[in-house]
């Protein structure tokens, strides 16, 4: 073995706790990395692999009845590969155990064969026989969280008629890995809410869909153009009450999905990139540091015939091998980690498999890039101990030239204790020094508060939907369009406190080229329950005429308040209007439209039709609300407030929690390595002089005082720093992050910088209970003697 190569290992074994605390931060950087990219890698495969096996298809369409000779068209469409026509409706549904009414979608399956397209997966049971009215197939995440099993019977309304169902069968769907109801839902209810596949005939018959069909799926050929398919489709089905033809990426379920993997992709890249910059700030102040002690020992190698190459390359490797360390700890821990959070992801996302794939790019990639910032990291240090001349590094450093500072100017330091000035000199004699080491615990409180931000972020979307945007207990919904006399009949609904009305509307925006399929909603110029409100909680009056649009969708149109818009509405007569914009408002969920109930009224032209109520009522009267609203036959479906946010505290949160302490958890590693670095190198650094202290007769407390003082100002002048820069990171992450579906709100609740601030405090203290044992141990002859 080599001299340098002995070195080496001696100083690896001499500093193994600041090489520890590196190659911690290097082992938490590679750990975030790798779990939100294997996350990502994981569920994008296991979803490309889903939808290929059971053919999911690339475009849909709704209809009200089509008659079956039309199909044949549809197959002709130039592009088309495959299709399927389907009968699709949902219906009210009475479930064993379940008090409330819940609301299924019942989906017709060919007699003859399979579907051919989003085909079903069957994980137990059978499918149903051909014309067997009262057997159906049950999604699976409806079943369980009903404790529903083959050869269970749930209740449903059929076309107004009461029909017992047998379940003999629990399957999965391409169609739903998401399972949730509709673009206006955005947390899965699955007590309330499940999916159910009958036999075409036994549909067709209860439905009055015999020779008819009501829904279109379709796969596209290679190359083919879906914008210019869906054009054909909407020509195609414009008689028949389409609601317009959308592709996958607008599928409820789809759309969710792509949102929950943008979310991982852009998480993957903004946490990585700020733990590797930690490491690189700490392996250079640690490797400076050390270069700084070494001084006499390069001019000694020097003196010896080491060359610049040798000596630069043996400080490279002491970095490289602290880098090695925390690497293979991190690929160890990120895929444990990243399996877990995978796992986690099955409870809201239902894949047959979810087959858990790190990708040998990723591993790869977060290995290169530690690497390469270790070797950024170290790069100044090892320009210095290059250039340092034999002759001058070999004379003991020359003492600082020392002034006297502010302390002295104001007298201030003839009434401090001698220890307490001794430590404010130190400090403020080395400003960049002092200035490094604030910045570095900084950061560990600015990862702290971004690790924390997620948790905020959510519960601020949540508490914005569902406290100050739909403050309702319940919402119906209704088959079809009804008159306005409905108003009145929900009011006195047994145990109703509160109603009010809506008509909502799918419809088309135009702009120029641009264009947005979505639903306009009419709310009550007065609507107190499902109220319109901006990102600071603020409500917003619908205006008597002209539409009030979500800021995100008036980007996508690229219009403003004033501009006109064309309203292409799908449904009854499919009137084509042109509509001011009176308004924006700047929403955090979804991309939606509103006009005032009457406005919307007249731009249809019908005389008050409604789609639906929001409710609130006693809630001694809930069980004969509920019993009432499970046997109208108008109600398609009842969606509660609370349900919906029990169901987030049962899935969503655990996800979302499992994230977050990941997330937390390295962040809090990170902050007790900086933090206990800081403290080692500067007991390291001033070994001698806090020895020739003991041998002065200061006592052992005094000495460690001043030492753990200047540690505890450094944290308390960090906090509020890292606080800023977190806050920045928080503001950076949100800027990145928008879709349609969902915009990340900038909010850091102040719980989040008490717990960043409360950590890093805590590493403080332990830290200095380690500096202090060390402290307690000083060989006083042995440092002393180390300049001779």
């Amino acid at each position: 073995m080599t001299t340098l190569r002995r070195k080496l290992l001696r100083d690896l074994w001499h500093h193994r706790g600041p090489g520890a605390a590196v190659a911690l931060v290097v082992a938490c950087g590679i750990t975030s990395f790798v779990v939100t990219r294997s996350a990502y890698h994981s569920i994008l495969l296991s979803r490309d692999d889903y939808y290929a096996r059971y053919r999911f298809a690339d475009v849909f369409v709704s209809a009200k009845r089509v008659p079956d000779a039309l199909f044949k068209k549809v197959a002709a469409i130039p592009g088309v590969a495959a299709a399927e026509a389907r009968v699709v409706v949902e219906v009210a549904l009475d479930v064993p155990g379940l008090a409330e009414p819940a609301t299924g979608r019942l989906v017709s399956i060919p007699d003859s064969s399979p579907p051919a397209l989003n085909r079903f997966l069957v994980r137990r049971g059978r499918a149903p026989e051909p014309g067997r009215r009262d057997e159906v197939l049950v999604s699976e995440a409806f079943a369980s969280a009903n404790r529903l099993s083959v050869g269970d019977r749930v209740g449903a309304v059929l076309n107004g008629r009461w029909e017992s169902l047998r379940i003999v069968g629990i399957a999965l769907s391409p169609e739903y890995v998401y399972e949730i109801r509709g673009a206006g839902s955005i947390l899965p209810d699955n007590r309330r809410f499940g999916v159910l596949w009958m036999s075409r005939e036994a549909v067709g018959s209860a439905f009055d869909m015999e020779g008819g069909f009501n829904d279109v799926a379709l796969t596209l050929a290679p190359g083919a153009s879906e914008p210019a398919v869906i054009d054909a489709l909407d020509r195609l089905f414009d008689r028949y009450g389409s609601l317009g033809a959308y592709g996958r990426a607008d599928q409820v379920s789809n759309a969710f999905l792509d949102n929950e993997l943008t979310e991982l992709r852009t998480e993957g890249w903004i946490v990585p990139a700020i733990f590797l910059g930690v490491a690189v700030f700490l392996l250079h102040v640690v490797v400076t540091r050390l270069v700084h002690t070494q001084r006499d020992q390069v001019a000694i190698l020097k003196a010896l015939g080491y060359g610049n190459r040798a000596i630069g390359a043996h400080y490279l490797e002491f970095v490289l091998a602290m880098t090695a360390a925390g690497a293979v700890v991190g690929v160890g821990a990120g895929v444990w980690l990243g399996s877990a959070l995978t796992r986690v992801y099955t409870l809201y996302f239902r894949f047959p498999m979810l087959r858990y794939d790190v990708g040998a790019a990723p591993l790869l990639l977060s290995v290169a890039g530690c690497f390469a910032a270790a070797a950024l990291g170290a790069l100044g240090a090892v320009r210095n101990a290059v250039a340092l001349q034999p002759a001058e590094a070999m004379r003991p450093e020359p003492p600082a030239r020392f002034r006297a500072g502010a302390l002295e100017r104001i007298g201030l330091g003839r009434v401090l204790r001698p220890e307490i000035r001794m430590m404010l000199r130190n400090l403020l004699r080395r400003p960049v020094r002092l200035t490094l080491s604030v910045v570095g615990v900084a950061l560990a409180v600015a990862i702290l508060v971004l690790g924390r931000y997620f948790w905020d972020m959510v519960h601020v979307v949540l508490d914005n939907h569902f406290n100050a945007v739909e403050r309702q207990e319940a919402t119906v919904g209704f088959t079809n369009p009804v008159s306005g006399r409905a108003a009145h009949e929900i009011s006195r609904l047994p145990g109703v406190i509160a109603s009010e009305v809506y008509r909502v509307v799918p419809v088309r925006l135009r702009s120029e080229q641009r264009s947005k399929r979505t639903a306009l909603l009419g709310l009550d110029a007065s609507a107190d329950l499902r109220r319109v409100v901006d990102r600071r909680r603020r409500a917003v009056a619908l205006p008597p005429e002209g539409l009030v649009l979500s800021a995100r969708l008036a980007k996508t149109l690229g219009v403003a308040p004033g501009d006109r818009l064309t309203v292409e509405v799908l449904e009854g007569e499919r009137p084509v209007r042109s509509v001011a914009i009176a308004s924006l408002v700047d929403e955090l969920l979804g991309v939606n439209a509103y006009m005032e109930l009457g406005a919307l009224h007249r731009l249809l032209q019908e005389e008050g039709a409604l789609s639906g109520a929001y409710l609130t009522s006693d809630p001694r009267a809930s069980e004969r609300l509920y019993a009432v609203l499970k046997r109208t036959p108008a109600v398609a479906g009842t969606a509660l407030q609370k349900s919906m946010i029990r169901s987030f505290e049962d899935t969503i949160a655990q996800l979302l929690g499992t994230f977050t302490a990941v997330l937390v958890g390295l962040a809090s590693v990170i902050a007790l390595a900086i933090v206990y670095n800081g403290a080692r190198i500067a007991l390291s650094e001033r070994g001698r002089e806090l020895a020739s202290l003991r041998v002065l007769g200061f006592a052992r407390r005094e000495v460690a005082t001043i030492l753990l003082g200047e540690q505890a100002i450094i944290t308390a002048l960090a906090i509020p720093l890292g606080c800023a820069m977190g806050f920045g990171a928080c503001a950076l992450l949100s800027a990145l992050y928008e879709t349609d579906l969902m915009r990340m709100p900038l909010v850091v609740e102040p719980r989040s910088y008490v717990f960043s601030a409360l950590t890093v405090g805590a590493a403080t203290f332990l830290s200095g209970l380690v500096v202090v044992r060390r402290v307690a141990r000083l060989d006083l002859v042995a440092v002393l003697k180390t300049r001779e």
